[in-house]
């Protein structure tokens, strides 16, 4: 992270290691870096450290902040400047900004579970039957995962606890229906091909 040393007599192996966001340099001994100092303000100066870089910026003090001898008001650091601060001088060591991002891993759940009957169980509820499915992520769940908001005088609304999209019920039917349907088509497929050879033999 960006660093400044003071090279002041009897202030001199004092380091400055900012940190990200305002760094408040003063007399006051609440001052992020306080600088007991006569010639150094209350609150002298702030450093602001972001992605950017370090921005130097002057709190209106009595005796002026200086980089390189040029009076400034606002500016960005480099590594190798001398900066002053009334008559305390610093040195700027280097600027350098390290901004990390956590890495955040949600624990996705188990693939669910099929039943002997050919639906299938919440992979968070054990015992529970996969009653909705996400539009956006495709997550499958039971009553009691899915997030219903409730909307004034008109229809709930039900979320993935996932992604927080819109979820859609879907139903499951038992092996014995599916194959009851799929006999039914199969016998109305059988009629239709009875029904159009029994014409061509009548003509």
């Amino acid at each position: 992270m960006a660093r400044l040393f003071i090279k002041t007599a009897g202030l001199e192996n004092r380091t400055l290691e900012l940190c990200l966001g305002v760094n408040r340099v003063g007399r006051d001994p609440d001052c992020d870096f306080p600088i007991d100092h006569p010639t150094v303000s209350t609150i002298h100066c702030e450093m602001v450290v972001s992605a950017d870089g370090v921005l130097l910026r002057d709190c209106e003090s009595t005796n002026g902040t200086y980089i390189n001898g040029d009076e400034i008001r606002e500016a960005w650091l480099m590594p190798g400047q001398e900066i002053k601060l009334g008559k305390v001088e610093l040195f700027v060591e280097n600027t350098d900004v390290k901004v990390a991002i956590p890495k955040f891993s949600r624990d996705r759940p188990k693939p669910p579970s099929m039943t002997a009957d050919g639906g299938m169980l919440c992979p968070r509820h054990a015992n529970a039957q996969v009653t909705y499915k996400c539009t956006n992520c495709s997550e499958v769940m039971c009553n009691s995962c899915v997030r219903v908001m409730r909307i004034k005088g008109g229809q709930p609304l039900y979320l993935c606890p996932v992604c927080s999209h819109k979820c859609e019920p879907i139903q499951f039917l038992p092996t014995k229906q599916k194959k009851r349907v799929l006999r039914k088509l199969l016998d109305t497929v059988k009629l239709k091909f009875t029904f159009a050879g029994r014409s061509k033999t009548k003509k």
